[in-house]
């Protein structure tokens, strides 16, 4: 069995500048956990991979493609690849967010 505790995860450089943690990658998906503190954003991007979020904690604003919606806690967004997405933190509390890729990428996101 293998456990990751996110508290003893190696961060990851990222293009976004954010708290960014691989808690899981194998052949077949990756998972990522994202914090973005009050006023933080992730850059506009397009995986080349299907994703999904699931809020840990906070309150965001997602946007895929042209629609935008705030989202909170205990909520999952589906982001089908090829389609441009990103992330808001407009609260004043921290914002934590597990992403999903299905299937593992091989090629780069593209940030826009």
């Amino acid at each position: 069995m293998k456990t990751i505790n996110i508290n003893n995860a190696e961060p990851m450089k990222n293009s976004h500048g954010i708290d960014a943690k691989r808690i899981y990658d194998t052949e077949h998906a990756q998972v990522v956990h994202i914090e973005l503190a009050p006023g933080e954003q992730l850059k506009p991007h397009i995986t080349p991979v299907d994703v999904f979020f699931y809020v840990l904690e906070g309150e965001g604003v997602v946007e895929i493609g042209d629609e935008t919606q705030t989202v909170s806690k205990d909520t999952l967004i589906d982001s089908p690849q090829g389609i441009p997405h990103c992330w808001y933190n407009k609260s004043d509390q921290i914002l934590r967010v597990l992403v999903g890729k299905v299937p593992r990428p091989t090629r780069k996101t593209r940030v826009l």
